[in-house]
């Protein structure tokens, strides 16, 4: 028997997700994780390596050493032989825990899922523990971030939501300048790729930025799941009334970001909002009103596409979405924010003329003297991005 909380030591519904999360790649990461494997195969748990990318580094294929390993699924895409991840052989052998190595990886076409973190969404309902493996960079609601700090557009990245379900995240941490002296080493990648690494992606100031951000998702983390265990204490008659401030943990900010019902660049928005409701571990939502005139019949094909994508974002995101009617949209958002007690709302700024404004009226100024006690953060726009994209409520 092991007091390890991540193992079951009894059936349940769904499997518990444990993700090692570090700042960039040659952290120890996957190291970590194939060590905690043969911990627990040690305590008499059934271990296998579902996925484990060693990229032909010594340490990490020596720490496979006395593990199960899955073979891969072998699938060919335009007449090259690719290897995956075997999630039928993984749900048919059941084990108490596979190791799933690099989450936000894109499976290749014909795979049952196109990413890996579904893949482990699938394990995990099929009552499955995982430990898996990420980068910080990787995050969705970090990809507006990154990019500002980094110039890095992450091009694969996982849903806040996967990441919500794990049950602990841990941190590998490894100072900047350490980090920098392993690539230099050969122990990350091939010698003919280590200066343009530093001078790329591995830049000390690169590093910095990451390795901040992993600490605080963490910390976030943290402090979610300590509010979570709060919250299940309390009376069910407690839950429905005002939370007060209990064992010195401050009640929840409630965040609301007000997008357009005809949306065409949103996306920072979002990942705006998802941020400040993460930092402030809050319940958040996100809202559109549907004024009389933007009926679907009325709306075209595309709009109507690019509002559903951005619902789904939203969704992954962890947000819940509400659409509101009505004819003034400052008035909707307004007395949604009172009965759902919001305390921060996130518009995106708009440029349409002052002539507009003076004679309409903007839907942010009248919001603000609607709802006086909301927080109010207007988001910017990007250079070159659609104006439009302003997250007014309505166009």
């Amino acid at each position: 028997m092991t007091d390890d909380p991540l193992v079951r030591v009894s059936p349940i519904a769904s499997g518990r997700l444990k993700v090692y999360l570090g700042m960039a790649a040659g952290v120890g990461k996957t190291v970590a994780m194939l060590r905690e494997g043969k911990r627990l195969q040690a305590d008499g748990i059934d271990v296998v390596c579902g996925v484990v990318e060693t990229h032909g580094r010594s340490e990490t294929m020596s720490e496979l050493e006395g593990l199960t390993v899955i073979p891969r699924r072998t699938i060919a895409y335009r007449g090259v032989p690719l290897t995956e991840l075997d999630l039928e052989a993984v749900l048919a052998r059941r084990p108490d825990v596979a190791l799933i190595d690099e989450l936000a990886h894109t499976n290749v076409p014909g795979s049952r899922h196109e990413k890996r973190y579904q893949d482990v969404d699938a394990l995990l309902d099929g009552g499955i523990d995982v430990i898996g493996t990420l980068n910080v960079q990787h995050l969705e609601s970090l990809h507006d971030l990154v990019l500002r700090e980094t110039d890095v557009d992450v091009r694969e990245r996982v849903p806040d939501r996967f990441l919500h379900r794990a049950e602990e995240i841990v941190v590998i941490d490894l100072p900047p300048e350490d980090l920098q002296e392993r690539l230099r080493q050969g122990k990350i990648y091939a010698p003919q790729r280590v200066e343009r690494a530093l001078g790329g992606f591995f830049r000390l100031d690169n590093l910095t930025a990451l390795r901040q951000l992993a600490l605080r998702e963490v910390a976030n983390a943290v402090e979610l799941r300590a509010r979570s265990q709060v919250q299940a204490t309390r009376p069910d008659e407690e839950k429905t009334a005002a939370p007060p401030v209990i064992r010195g943990i401050a009640d929840a900010e409630r965040v609301l970001v007000c997008m357009s019902s005809i949306p065409t660049a949103t996306r920072r928005l979002l990942r705006r909002g998802a941020r400040l409701a993460g930092g402030l571990n809050s319940t958040w939502f996100v809202a559109y009103v549907r004024t009389p005139g933007e009926t679907p019949q009325r709306i075209d094909t595309a709009a109507l596409r690019s509002l559903a994508d951005n619902i789904t974002l939203a969704k992954e995101l962890g947000a819940e979405v509400v659409r509101l009617e009505g004819t003034d949209v400052a008035e909707a958002l307004a007395r949604f924010a009172r009965e759902r007690r919001i305390t921060h709302a996130v518009f995106g700024r708009t440029r349409r003329p002052a002539w507009h404004e003076r004679i309409r009226g903007s839907v942010l100024d009248r919001f603000m003297r609607l709802a006086p006690s909301v927080d109010v953060l207007v988001v910017g726009i990007e250079p070159g991005a659609d104006p439009d994209a302003s997250g007014e409520g309505a166009s």
